[in-house]
């Protein structure tokens, strides 16, 4: 029923892509979720070579469909990782934190289907010039890092403006914002928050506890007087942070504040002084589900709203 040319381009069922969480997205969540019908996805974040293959392994033991590995491009194992996702024979690659430019070549040349993220206009046109296949429009609804724009305004600027899929990102987690984002030009969806509350995902109890009991303002951007703002759930850690940038800290400072702050939370499980990364719709995740539950409840709420409308057409 929502079948889309991103469907065709990645071989998946759904328009629906899982976000990629470093630290926590690994193969178990990724096979799930495209074992379900969607895109899984990989997230190495500054993770070596080993361990994404450890995690590739773990996916393919779990699926044999199609899945995704995201290249952080600033980690400084950079080079390794994208070596190993080339000889993996990895058909499709999301990448975040810089231009790929400078591996396009190779993907192409391997026929890896290259999807980056991309928070403003000015980057979407760069990247089609490129060779992206397709593009996820993150608004800074998101967890972890920001842009300055929401994805109600931003997507069907690009939307509007390349000719290639969009894919929407940035407060979304149900068939509504399904819907909305295919209102808005998007031809699929990616979802992040609402999958580190998966059963498969690689992530403290305590983490997953902590977005289930946010409410609507439960989450705050710290680091912006650094350039590189981040949304995570208030706590006290946040509050330190933010205090820190009021007085006036330096970036150097404030980096050494926020170090090892996410796998604190992530993987330690101490989400007061630790970084519990997480977009606005926090308040919409009420319970722990597997990857098929999360897939299927978006999918056939979209069914549900399309159905409805159509009902009232006719009613007309």
């Amino acid at each position: 029923m929502f079948k889309t040319n991103l469907c065709n381009l990645l071989n998946i069922e759904y328009p629906l892509l899982q976000g990629a969480m470093a630290w926590i997205a690994g193969g178990q969540l990724a096979s799930a979720v495209s074992q379900a019908g969607g895109l899984g996805v990989i997230g190495t974040g500054n993770a070596d070579a080993s361990w994404l293959k450890q995690q590739i392994d773990i996916a393919r033991t779990m699926t044999d469909k199609a899945f995704a590995v995201n290249l952080m491009l600033a980690s400084p194992y950079i080079e390794e990782v994208v070596d190993l996702t080339i000889k993996e024979k990895i058909s499709i690659v999301t990448t975040g934190g810089g231009n790929p430019g400078i591996y396009m070549e190779r993907f192409k040349k391997a026929e890896i289907k290259v999807i980056p993220v991309v928070a403003s206009l000015a980057l979407a046109k760069r990247l089609v010039r490129l060779g992206a296949d397709a593009m996820i429009v993150e608004g800074m609804e998101s967890g972890g890092h920001v842009g300055e724009m929401t994805t109600m305004c931003l997507v069907p600027m690009i939307a509007d403006a390349v000719d290639i899929p969009v894919i929407a990102a940035g407060g979304i987690a149900d068939g509504r914002g399904f819907m909305a984002a295919l209102a808005l030009g998007a031809q699929g969806v990616q979802v992040g928050t609402r999958f580190v509350c998966a059963r498969e995902c690689n992530v403290h109890l305590a983490y997953q506890e902590k977005i289930i009991k946010a409410r609507d303002r439960a989450t705050v951007v710290c680091g912006a007087s650094t350039g590189h703002p981040v949304r995570a759930i208030h706590n006290k850690f946040t509050r330190q942070y933010l205090q820190a940038e009021t007085q006036g800290s330096s970036k150097e400072e404030l980096e050494i504040l926020g170090r090892g702050k996410y796998p604190a939370a992530a993987v330690e499980g101490d989400v007061e002084f630790g970084s519990v990364l997480a977009g606005q719709i926090s308040g919409l995740v009420s319970e722990i589900q597997t990857a098929e539950e999360i897939v299927m409840d978006i999918i056939q709420g979209a069914v549900k709203i399309k159905r409805r409308w159509e009902d009232m057409q006719c009613q007309e």
